[in-house]
């Protein structure tokens, strides 16, 4: 079977893409590359496939496997059976291909001795990116149903020489108890010290870690699943060895004879130099692999007003007015929050707040040249509506009390084929260009047993089988409708997220300073669009205006009508400003140039363009005293930069070695204030700006 499988992949076309060089060697060694990184693997006399090594082939930076112990990305078990790097596969197929997104992928079969379980691993490289993504799937062959007990998403063991290593992760938002705002924590990961995370919807922190050691050689980790993650690092310095690991919480999936099981894919790539280096190669492979494709492409993020500083108290009136004011400010996207439907889970307009309808809303908000966004709790019910009186045995066993209501399964089939068609509904009588989903813990708890799913299996039933499969069910049959992650307030920040939403909030309405303080955390792991922001002042000043410019879309939660002649035109101007920098914002790397928002502090954020050698920093004083010395990242110390600044008039001319090392001096008179600094290359042509 060995020499037909080898037969099998020396038949292999030409690579599509030149850079890529997928080869299996004479020696049973596959040495993946696509340029940029090459990952070795290798399938040995005794049958087990096992992980050799990541390298850069740009700055040498190698991971080799662990000494003494075996590593693979395949790690898996039920009650009885254990398959890991230790366990002897038959090799029965190999094939590869290119795959969208410029990618290629390894595709590696193999069967359990004794063929329980059919196994397919999945290696994938993309043009450009310093990431080896791969997944699992399984095959119970047996006539005997199975249940998978463990699943590990980052099943690694490196080697790594004495000396100690850094890990960051990133919390998520959290109003509850241990609070959470998207607080970088970086840790020691010591001798025999196991750093743990949970990741997922509700849970504590972002689904991504990122390593280095005193040199500065990188790792970041990203896993693609919204439930319950238990994830964490070790480092063992007798051992010489640093373990990862990310598994899926509670998991008891049941297989029936010839039943696959997915298990999420993650990723791992290298980086070379600090925080931020890590944090702009995980954004970059967002971008250009697995995000979901923004709308209307440097139109995007939008700046946008949402109906919620009336909470429920809203009228078809009063819309209106705040809508012709949305536009008059240059407004793209306007947005009816909770309370237009006659209740939660009752996905139909309130006559007494529309009698005109909401459509007839939706087609004045279209006639100003706005988009028409909706807010929609897909997985919750009011105790009153009609689906919950009709079909109680719909709700999960665990209700969250979004607003009260109950919550429904989604990983109950008749149940979310009703949530389907409720959906489509509204975005067909509405014409809905955008989702705001919202909801109080997205992957639903349950375990009935009167439900299609497997009520020993609710986390990854709910997530995969609930929450996932409605999404691409609406998003396939609705794909003009652009769908923004709420989850409460940005509780569901991973890395599977991204591939259905075109954003997400970071935190709730909660004040210019928190605002900060979410992009400052959450541009570590995610591109700048999925950090939104709900501003609920009235713009009074530069800076609250500008404490939301860095970011996803800037979205006005105020009453827009109550604002002054003089507010008004600050907010016009301010969101002139955010246009013109939006779109070079979410390309850039970020760089964290201060510690984090805090009052009696200054904080500064750039967002360098490196293909144009250019950047915009926001600069905010919050309390703080004394000057404030701007020392930006990324500049080549050897050109010469134009400054140039939104409120101050000065135009200066320096070096980058000037700025970076001696930095320039910011004008911040009041003790809370804002500037937004531009930095381009002197010898530019404007016309080509």
């Amino acid at each position: 079977m060995w020499k037909k499988v080898w037969t099998i992949l020396l038949a292999v076309p030409i690579l599509a893409t030149a850079q890529f060089r997928f080869e299996h060697t004479p020696e049973n060694r596959w040495i993946l590359s696509n340029g940029i990184i090459e990952a070795t693997f290798a399938y040995t006399e005794k049958k087990t496939f096992e992980f050799e090594s990541i390298r850069s082939l740009k700055t040498g930076d190698s991971w080799q496997a662990a000494q003494n112990v075996i590593s693979s990305p395949v790690r898996f078990a039920t009650i009885r059976t254990a398959v890991d790097a230790y366990i002897p596969l038959n090799l029965v197929d190999a094939t590869t291909v290119a795959i969208d997104k410029k990618g290629m992928r390894q595709t590696l079969v193999f069967e359990e001795s004794g063929g329980g379980f059919r196994i397919y691993l999945h290696l994938e490289m993309y043009e450009n990116q310093p990431v080896l993504r791969y997944s699992v799937r399984v095959k119970n062959n047996l006539d005997a149903s199975r249940r998978v007990r463990l699943a590990d998403m980052l099943s690694w063991r490196f080697d790594q020489p004495a000396g100690g290593l850094q890990m960051m992760r990133v919390n998520q938002w959290s109003v509850l108890p241990p609070l959470g705002n998207f607080q970088p924590i970086e840790s020691s990961l010591k001798d025999g010290n196991a750093v743990r995370l949970t990741s997922g919807a509700s849970e504590q922190e972002c689904a991504w870690i990122a390593i280095r050691d005193a040199n500065n050689r990188g790792l970041v980790a990203g896993w693609e699943f919204d439930g319950k993650t238990e994830a964490g690092a070790e480092w063992s310095a007798k051992e010489k060895r640093l373990t990862l690991s990310a598994q899926i919480a509670d998991l008891n999936r049941r297989l029936e004879p010839g039943e696959e099981f997915q298990v999420p894919p993650a990723f791992i790539g290298l980086f070379h130099g600090d925080w931020d280096e890590a944090g702009y190669r995980t954004q970059r492979f967002v971008e250009n692999v697995l995000g979901k494709t923004p709308p209307e492409g440097n139109k995007f993020p939008y700046a946008v007003w949402d109906s919620w500083a009336y909470r429920t108290d809203i009228h078809e009136e009063v819309l209106r007015r705040n809508a012709e004011q949305a536009a008059r400010m240059g407004m793209e996207l306007f947005i009816v929050d909770l309370g237009w439907a006659q209740g939660i889970g009752d996905w139909q307009e309130d006559p007494e707040k529309f009698p005109s309808g909401l459509r007839a809303l939706s087609d004045y908000v279209h006639s100003l040249g706005m988009k028409f966004g909706l807010h929609i709790a897909p997985a919750e019910a009011a105790a009153n509506s009609p689906v919950v009186r009709d079909h109680s045995d719909w709700l999960a066993t665990e209700p969250n009390s979004y607003f009260g209501a109950k919550s429904i399964c989604l990983s109950h089939k008749p149940a979310q084929e009703w949530v389907l068609s409720q959906i489509l509904r509204v975005i067909d009588d509405y014409a809905v260009d955008w989702i705001l989903q919202d909801g109080e813990h997205m992957v639903k708890q349950c375990t009935r047993t009167d439900h299609t799913h497997d009520p020993e299996d609710s986390n990854y039933s709910n997530a995969v089988e609930g929450l996932d499969a409605l999404l691409e069910a609406v998003q396939i049959r609705r794909p003009n409708t652009s769908w923004e992650n709420c989850a409460n307030g940005g509780s569901m920040m991973t890395f599977n997220m991204v591939k259905r939403y075109v954003t997400s909030i970071t935190n709730d309405a909660s004040g210019a300073r928190a605002a900060r303080q979410a992009v400052y955390g959450a541009t570590y792991p995610f591109p700048p669009r999925y950090s939104d922001r709900y501003m609920p002042e009235m713009a009074s000043n530069t800076y609250e205006t500008r404490s939301y410019m860095f970011g996803g879309p800037w979205i006005f939660m105020n009453k827009l009508v109550d604002m002054t002649a003089e507010q008004q035109k600050l907010a016009e101007s301010e969101i002139r400003t955010f246009k013109q920098i939006r779109g070079q914002i979410g390309s850039s790397k970020v760089f964290h140039l201060t510690a984090g928002p805090a009052e009696g502090r200054t904080d500064a954020i750039q967002g360098h363009l490196p293909e144009l050698d250019s950047s915009v920093v926001v600069v905010t004083r919050d309390l703080a005293r004394g000057p404030f010395t701007l020392k930006p990242g990324g500049l080549n110390p050897e050109k010469t930069y134009m400054v140039r600044f939104q409120s101050d008039s000065r135009v200066l001319t320096m070096t980058g070695g000037q700025l970076m090392n001696d930095g320039v001096p910011i004008t911040l008179p009041q003790s809370q204030s804002a500037e937004i600094v531009y930095l381009e290359p002197a010898d530019r042509n404007p016309e080509n700006n």
